[in-house]
């Protein structure tokens, strides 16, 4: 795996932060996915050994049945401090070393954390779709920023989440009668797309399959 763009992972939060305005330039908004999507996939990150170890598990599946077809686990030491809106500068390395793994790139990445709803424009979506230049949206579980409307109780139901007036993202329901997930594109796909994306990869829970997935891999 080779990626578009490299940069150094040991930076302090204040140049970390320098580097997300730097590449936060190259993200695309605008949709450029594949003719045909074959595979999805999702990311789980946790910490082990009381957060010194950051574990990294890809889960790919099949799209559009969502049938399992491989996944990969990643650990590393971890190197950068816990800093809301700096989450990608401590979880990536172990992400991209759990990708390295893998014969090849999915076509799309569901992120569980934001993309494009994010201080800077630039969560960890973002990030990891610039560095490999690959399609990728995010799916949070909660808000980082931004306000928005109560979506309606349907699945599929959605309201804007808006800062400052700009759309950056969708509070989407994709379950009747639960709390819904935050959705924002990260690199190469729109808004509307990410939304499709998720609902085409949720069942019937609220999380879509491909973090469940990752989720279980990780902690199997």
């Amino acid at each position: 795996m080779r990626l578009a763009i490299e940069h150094p992972w040991n930076l302090s939060p204040r140049e970390a932060i320098a580097r997300q305005r730097e590449l936060a330039a190259r993200v695309e908004t605008g949709d450029r996915l594949p003719d045909e999507i074959h595979s999805v996939a999702g990311v789980d990150v946790g910490f082990e050994a009381g957060g010194e170890i950051t574990r990294a598990a890809v889960a790919v599946l099949r799209f559009p049945d969502l049938a399992p077809l491989r996944g990969a686990i990643a650990r590393l030491p971890t190197e950068f401090p816990y800093v809301p809106g700096l989450l990608s500068f401590r979880e990536l390395p172990a992400v991209l070393e759990a990708l390295r793994q893998l014969p090849e790139l999915p076509d799309v990445i569901l992120c569980d954390g934001q993309g494009r709803a994010h201080p800077r424009r630039f969560g960890i979506a973002c990030h990891l779709g610039v560095l490999l230049d690959r399609p990728t949206l995010g799916v949070a579980k909660s808000r980082l920023i931004g306000t928005h409307d109560e979506p309606g109780p349907n699945k599929g139901d959605w309201a804007p989440l808006l800062d400052d007036g700009e759309v950056i993202g969708a509070v989407l329901r994709t379950r009747p009668g639960v709390k819904p997930l935050y959705i924002s594109g990260g690199h190469r796909v729109s808004l509307e797309t990410a939304i499709a994306l998720t609902l085409a990869c949720t069942g019937r829970w609220r999380l879509p399959e491909t973090t469940r997935a990752a989720h279980r891999l990780a902690s199997g």
